[in-house]
């Protein structure tokens, strides 16, 4: 389905020499090294460190996978896995490698089956990554197959510890990771929950696109509220996201690697914007309309002060809330250059028709060509451009200088300065 990173053929010596080099600027805070989104030693040891470490990362829905025998393609990290369900209801999430001879033994995007079977040597696995089949096993006439002391149950497939939130589905290559409600904190749980209350989701649909970017940097545009009233002229405009709204930059106060950007939409339609503003923001144009505006419809159907709520879930998660459109993002590291995002849209089982059609209507604003997303893309991309190509070494973090973490302002840095203290400590930097 995807090509994985480009492999460099770097010695072990040359890697640990090439991160001993990794020296982050003295002024921590306020800086950060190109090399965090260029180098494939540090990458390597943010698979290993970061995606197989005690982290939760997503997986899939709930909703994706309702009845005996479905499963869904997935990732954590780069690594393919498997989501199915099995007979007695339970969860289970296995690397997608052969037990065998490595082969990628799943090939569907989504489906239903009663069994995994390796189109290679057909070893085949139950619905919870065990092997259960093994052709010619003992052999043909008394001749070859396996050793007499072969046992299926030391041969099955990499499984992942699984937990769910709400419909919701995690998974974790460590067994020391703390319980999901303490993993998200109060903090960021309470707009997670506003989004997931329980209820049962129904997807509306997919959307998938490579970015030439480092996955690190989509966490930064969505703790960069400084970026938003300034990039995105459709926020500004019509008044999804404006300088002086009510708004808040929120990060975890524990590790400060989760957060969530939020805003309170005004009553009216269109932006009223002041003049001082607007000539900070070349993004703003005057007397800009849409021809349908039902677009800017806000029902409010949450108990939220918010209208927009935009979370980002340590590694690879992030959960939109603009306006009544849903969804979750899935981050897929893609080598130090690239990372491929993954989207899903969801409504409501209990949605009325004309809800769901509003929903998507406003989806509209999210993908990979949507009113906002196609913005973030290309910005992103001119980043990573320019850290692999400048002679310069670092980027300044200094807006809102002295904070880490939670800010009311939206013309901060603080929550990325949160994120890279906690992402120093786990990397060893």
């Amino acid at each position: 389905m995807y090509s994985t990173h480009a492999v460099i053929n770097r010695t072990p010596r040359a890697k640990d020499a090439e991160l001993a080099a990794c020296r982050w600027p003295e002024d921590a805070l306020h800086f950060i090294p190109d090399w965090v989104y260029t180098s494939e030693p540090v990458y390597e040891r943010e698979m290993e460190r970061i995606f197989r470490g005690r982290t939760w990362n997503y997986v899939a829905l709930e909703a994706e996978i309702p009845n005996t025998g479905d499963f869904k393609r997935s990732y954590v990290g780069a690594t393919p896995v498997v989501v199915a369900r099995a007979a007695d209801g339970s969860i289970s999430v296995f690397e997608n490698r052969c037990a065998h001879r490595g082969a990628e033994f799943c090939r569907h995007g989504q489906g239903n089956t009663s069994e995994f079977v390796c189109p290679y040597h057909q070893w085949s696995y139950d619905l919870k990554g065990n092997l259960q089949g093994v052709p010619f096993k003992r052999g043909v006439n008394r001749e070859g197959g396996m050793p007499k002391d072969f046992k299926n149950e030391d041969h099955g497939l990499v499984k992942l510890h699984v937990t769910t939130r709400h419909g919701v589905i995690f998974a974790s290559y460590s067994n020391e990771v703390e319980a999901i409600d303490e993993y998200l904190t109060p903090e960021i749980l309470k707009d997670f929950d506003v989004v997931f209350p329980g209820k049962k989701l129904k997807v509306l649909g997919y959307y998938k696109n490579e970015l030439p970017c480092n996955w690190k940097m989509y966490h930064e545009n969505l703790k960069d509220p400084y970026h938003a009233t300034l990039l995105h002229s459709f926020l500004v405009v019509f008044g999804l996201l404006v300088a002086g709204n009510k708004a808040a930059m929120i990060a975890d106060p524990v590790h400060g690697r989760h957060g969530t950007m939020a805003s309170a939409k005004t009553e009216d339609k269109y932006a009223e914007v002041s003049a001082e503003n607007k000539k900070e923001m070349r993004s703003f144009h005057e007397g800009m309309r849409l021809q349908d505006d039902r677009f800017l419809d806000f029902v409010k159907e949450f108990d939220s002060p918010w209208s927009v709520t935009m979370q980002t879930v340590w590694p690879n998660l992030v959960v939109q809330r603009e306006m009544n459109t849903l969804g979750v993002r899935q981050i897929v590291p893609n080598g130090p250059n690239s990372m491929l995002m993954l989207w899903t849209m969801f409504g409501y089982e209990d949605d009325t028709e004309e809800m769901t059609q509003h929903r998507l209507r406003q989806g509209n604003l999210m993908g990979p060509a949507g009113f906002l997303g196609l913005e973030d893309n290309e910005a992103m991309k001119f980043v990573q451009e320019g850290v692999r190509r400048s002679s310069t070494d670092r980027n300044v973090l200094k807006l809102d200088s002295g904070h880490v973490g939670t800010s009311n302002s939206l013309i901060s840095e603080a929550a990325i300065r949160a994120m890279y203290s906690h992402y120093r400590d786990v990397m060893g930097f």
